[in-house]
């Protein structure tokens, strides 16, 4: 979602990372909600995903701190290169 906004919307890179963090918040509690109630069993391990929660917190808060702190271009150098890595994951270990 972050390059679209960036490439496509003309947002700028600061703005495009709390953008899709904001976005993904009703999408996941969507998402939770159907793994939880649409079946017979509920497919979510409500236990872990309290630690997941509280790491993805804690690391949110730290993350959105650190970024603040670093120029657009680098952001964005940044941003390409952990896509690249993972786009060479993906394709090595699919």
């Amino acid at each position: 979602m972050i390059p679209l906004l960036v490439l496509w919307a003309k947002v700028p890179q600061h703005k495009a990372n709390g953008t899709s963090l904001l976005a993904i918040v009703p999408i996941a509690i969507v998402g939770a909600l159907v793994y939880y109630f649409h079946s017979s069993h509920p497919q979510v391990d409500l236990r872990f995903a309290l630690l997941v929660i509280i790491g993805s917190v804690i690391g949110a808060y730290l993350g959105a701190r650190a970024t603040n702190r670093i120029p657009e271009a680098q952001l964005k150098l940044a941003v390409v290169v952990v896509m690249f890595v993972v786009g060479v994951k993906e394709l090595i270990f699919p």
